[in-house]
């Protein structure tokens, strides 16, 4: 069974800095991609960032420049600078993995992370 345990959210002031940190565990035969989505209150949850094998990185327009995602083997890492009110919402980790169980391969991408809360006061 594969889980993601995320940690590192809270409350900071705007213009402060989080690392949000997300840990994979379980029968990962390969990574295929790792990211992280945003959910805000009445909102859709939103990708934020994403790296795919070989280190391609995607980015949200609303983050560029100030939210940096990287991974280190089955820990994927979102640093997030000069974070704003609006930046407000339950940070999901998601990941796209192949596993291999009883002779076979299985891929999915819909492993998810159970939330963390980041907050941004103004």
């Amino acid at each position: 069974q594969v889980q993601l345990v995320e940690s590192g959210g809270g409350l900071v002031q705007a213009g402060g800095s989080l690392t949000l940190s997300c840990a994979a565990s379980g029968s990962i035969f390969r990574i295929n991609g790792m990211g992280w989505y945003r959910q805000a209150p009445g909102k859709q949850r939103e990708l934020v960032a994403v790296i795919i094998s070989g280190g391609k990185t995607n980015y949200a327009d609303s983050v560029k420049g100030r939210f940096t995602i990287s991974r280190d083997n089955a820990k994927v890492y979102l640093q997030m600078n000069s974070l704003k009110p609006e930046d407000t919402a339950v940070y999901y980790c998601n990941a796209d993995f192949t596993t291999y169980r009883l002779g076979s391969y299985y891929t999915s991408g819909d492993y998810w992370g159970q939330g963390t809360q980041v907050t941004v006061s103004s």
